[in-house]
């Protein structure tokens, strides 16, 4: 009788993520020997519960890319799972065009809403925008009513309010997406899928390989998920989601290649070289 290994796996109730995970988690995908137990919680959660480790760390967990880099010596980056890829970059929003926020300079010195300091996008903003704000940090499905309620100057958004913020009468003030990908020419890498180096390289292969099948079943088809998705959304509105998915779901999730791990890799190095990062070892099981 085969034995089966139960793997503890963190990711976010993001649509991009419960669609991807769904087949591993729900059983879709033949795997008798592995169970998968979703602890879904917001990305941030899932960083300090890997950074802080106050309680065990997850088998398996997404993570944001600072996060990563503080826990490189804990965890490997899996090579399927990643939110990555042209055009998904958080966005920085303000109210109106008469606050006197024209360009990210001006964020300096004001109160400026954001998903956490250890989420990617904080990172892009301390790259690319004043870095003596007063931050704000609450919960990224908070920040599009507190930047139009006026508690803050501007707001740092992720997840699928890069597509709802219109409906709260506010502006993008700049794609830091965009800013990425002119200064390097490589994808973002928002997110990646991390697992524990003591489980062993056997394991860390066919973890891979798995969620791998639950990708390409998603796609496949992707109205099988959507019970799931819908169950978690933060927006419930189908085609809010659907693009969503459509955006930060790709080929990068199926496998980030070359050019993914090329573009994580550049991640880490920039903000470690601006000392915006732990330093700390390569994120790739290969170089441990």
């Amino acid at each position: 009788m085969t034995s089966v290994r139960e793997l503890h796996f963190g990711f976010s109730p993001c649509p991009n993520d419960t669609f991807a995970f769904w087949g591993a988690v729900r059983g879709a995908v033949p795997a008798p020997d592995l169970q998968f137990l979703p602890v879904i919680a917001d990305i941030e959660s899932l960083n300090r519960r890997a950074v802080l480790r106050s309680e065990p760390p997850l088998a398996i967990t997404k993570l944001s890319l600072p996060a990563l880099a503080a826990v490189t010596h804990l965890y490997a980056v899996l090579p399927v799972g990643a939110a990555l890829g042209f055009g998904v970059g958080p966005l920085v929003v303000r109210r109106s065009e008469d606050d006197g926020i024209a360009v990210l300079e001006h964020l300096r010195g004001k109160r400026v809403a954001i998903p956490g300091r250890l989420t990617t996008a904080f990172l892009l903003f301390a790259q690319f925008a004043p870095r003596d704000c007063t931050f704000v940090e609450v919960r990224f499905d908070q920040i599009l009513a507190m930047v139009a309620r006026g508690e803050v100057d501007a707001g740092l958004v992720i997840h699928e309010s890069r597509f709802t913020y219109h409906q709260h009468g506010l502006l993008a003030l700049a794609d830091l997406g965009q800013l990425w990908e002119r200064a390097t020419g490589l994808p973002l890498p928002l997110g990646v899928i991390a697992m524990r180096r003591d489980l062993g390289r056997a394991l860390f292969d066919r973890v891979a390989t798995v969620l791998r099948d639950s990708v390409v079943l998603a796609r496949a088809i992707p109205e099988a998920p959507r019970s799931f998705v819908r169950e978690h959304a933060q927006e419930l509105d189908d085609s809010v989601c659907d693009r969503h998915i459509g955006l930060y779901v790709n080929e990068f999730t199926v496998d980030l290649g070359q050019q993914g791990h090329a573009a994580v890799t550049a991640m880490l190095q920039r903000g470690r070289a601006l000392q915006l990062l732990s330093a700390g070892g390569s994120p790739w099981w290969k170089d441990a």
